[in-house]
């Protein structure tokens, strides 16, 4: 859904305009963090990404915007834009200016390897038998540097050493295995495939979410998108190459991805519940107040924090506790519930 939306004016004041592009955008949220003003909004990353609720991660809220460009220059995508006159201005005190572009230089044998593993799928490799006679693909090797997040996969996979990835950020992912449910929304969210579930055997015990951290970008998204706020995510460096990188510093470093805004509601298709109650335990904030949910635990005598079966069909208990992930509208066998937005 969010990839069907056209690019917005956020601000615009005299001849500079602040413009978002919604398919650049990962909903990491590092523009909040760098925005001196505060109008800059970000909430239901979880329920955006799975395309279960309509509209961009990312919304302007009130008119105070400086259209100081802090937020474009803090964006490690480019999915903001600062542009005066209609020009779009962008060089190396933007962090999306100064990363180098991921490039595949002469070594490349065309195997495909990185293609494959691309999380954002935003390697194309074309290739045919040698006409020479020897045993050898030619071909190219080319990359969507549009859709690129500068993960590091394609230059970790690759046998010959063709490809240079530079990363944006630096910090450190901490995980609360206790209060994570294990909802799988942060593994939809992350751009960079750098969180996993490890496979297991019969009575084995892994990780709830497993992380990698020579594919983390540390943006945020995951932090952001965890309902139950068992993950936290801070910048300790701003990788590439800057000019002015002080002022951006200042205001990410060592700082935790910024909170979600409710932006949602959940809506109830009556007519259509069976009462099933598979809501009601997959819900990750109910879970994590009730233990006993996993093994079915229904309908106890206290009631539950957010969704709960009554008389056999369900109720919202309180609004104001969704995270915003969807997973509830994700297990539901006849989509008799929804994100739908809520009204200022």
């Amino acid at each position: 859904m969010q990839k069907e939306i056209q690019e917005a004016v956020f601000s615009e004041k005299k001849d500079k305009q602040l413009v978002y592009l919604p398919e650049k955008c990962i909903g990491c949220g590092t523009c909040i963090q760098a925005c001196p003003k505060g109008v800059l909004t970000i909430g239901a990353v979880g329920a955006v990404a799975r395309d279960l609720f309509e509209g961009p991660f990312l919304e302007m809220k009130g008119e105070n915007c400086l259209v100081c460009g802090l937020c474009a220059k803090a964006c490690p995508t480019g999915a903001l834009e600062l542009r005066q006159e209609g020009k779009a201005l962008k060089d190396e005190s933007y962090v999306s200016g100064a990363l180098k572009t991921t490039s595949v230089n002469e070594n490349c044998s065309h195997c495909g390897l990185c293609a494959e593993i691309c999380p954002r799928a935003c390697i194309t490799v074309t290739r045919k038998p040698a006409e020479d006679g020897s045993l050898t693909l030619v071909g190219k090797t080319e990359v969507d540097t549009e859709k690129c997040v500068h993960c590091g996969w394609c230059a970790a996979v690759c046998p010959s050493d063709a490809i240079h990835v530079e990363k944006p950020f630096e910090g450190s992912w901490e995980f609360n295995e206790a209060r994570c449910q294990t909802c799988h929304t942060c593994l939809e969210v992350c751009p960079a495939g750098a969180l996993f579930n490890k496979d297991w055997e019969a009575g084995e015990r892994v990780e709830k979410v497993s992380h990698r951290p020579e594919a983390c970008i540390y943006c945020g998204a995951c932090a952001l998108a965890c309902p139950v706020g068992a993950i936290d995510v801070k910048k300790s460096a701003i990788l590439p190459e800057m000019q002015k990188k002080g002022p951006l510093e200042k205001k990410l470093l060592g700082v935790s991805a910024p909170e979600a805004v409710r932006r949602t509601k959940l809506e109830i298709d009556r007519a259509a519940c069976l009462g099933c109650g598979n809501c009601v335990i997959a819900c990750p904030v109910n879970a994590v107040e009730d233990e006993e949910l996993a093994a079915g635990h229904l309908n106890n005598l206290e009631a539950k924090a957010l969704l709960e079966i009554k008389d056999g069909r369900l109720e919202v208990l309180d609004q104001t506790r969704c995270g915003g992930d969807a997973t509830c509208a994700l297990i539901c066998p006849v989509d008799a519930i929804r994100l739908v937005r809520r009204e200022e």
